[in-house]
């Protein structure tokens, strides 16, 4: 019963298939065309995932990279906490409060747009912090240091998720053409190329076999019309 329903879902799409050699060309330069373009596609994916998987390992590196550096400023900060007291680090870190800018651009990572997050050193001279070097202990300054370390650890990683997000979407892209081309417009092609090539062959059975008659009908009539 299924197979009867694809035989008649398959007759109803070749319905207006024009069955001429100028179309059974255009299709055969149409699957060229459209198996090269897979080809393309598929070294595409392959060369973006080669590159997902580069950009992955380097966010686990930086990843790990965050957490010592955020290790380490916890540890700092619990032992300046302790040595110069809490009030003096909370009054250290209003004063130090202040923007920090970040300008993002876009770099073509085989051939896709990729926003890159130009790095900048977070770390700030003792006067450009806000806090008075006069009335803070050196171990204050550490403890801004770490965390400053620990900002640039966060920048990193961002800009190597950014990246990796952008290769992840930009593969499910070309996974989701390539699916396209493999699964409907080649073989679609391909079944109007063999149903024009059937079709083509089939008439000219019929016109060889019509000449055949016609030749016979012509001899037996040359024969009856030959003197006796």
């Amino acid at each position: 019963m299924a197979s009867g329903i694809n035989v008649a879902v398959q007759v109803k799409d070749m319905s207006n298939v024009s069955v001429t050699r100028m179309e059974l060309l255009a299709r055969k330069a149409q699957i060229a065309l459209a198996s090269q373009g897979r080809d393309l596609l598929e070294q595409k994916r392959t060369a973006l995932m080669k590159e997902f998987m580069r950009t992955a390992d380097t966010a686990l590196e930086r990843s790990d990279a965050l957490q010592v550096s955020a290790a380490n400023a916890s540890q700092t900060l619990a032992r300046t906490e302790a040595m110069a007291g809490a009030e003096s680090v909370r009054s250290a870190a209003l004063a130090s409060r202040g923007g920090f800018s970040l300008e993002v651009t876009t770099r073509s990572v085989m051939g896709v747009r990729v926003p890159h997050i130009e790095q900048k050193s977070a770390a700030r001279s003792l006067l450009g912090r806000g806090y008075s070097i006069v009335g803070t202990s050196i171990a204050i300054d550490e403890t801004a240091s770490a965390f400053e370390r620990e900002v640039e650890a966060i920048i990193q990683l961002a800009d190597t998720e950014l990246r990796l997000t952008r290769l992840g979407d930009e593969i499910q892209r070309t996974s989701r053409r390539l699916n396209a081309l493999d699964h409907f417009l080649i073989p679609r092609l391909e079944a109007e190329r063999d149903f024009i090539q059937m079709a083509l062959d089939e008439r000219e059975r019929a016109d060889h076999f019509r000449l055949k008659l016609v030749k016979r009908s012509l001899e037996r009539k040359r024969e009856m019309d030959r003197p006796k």
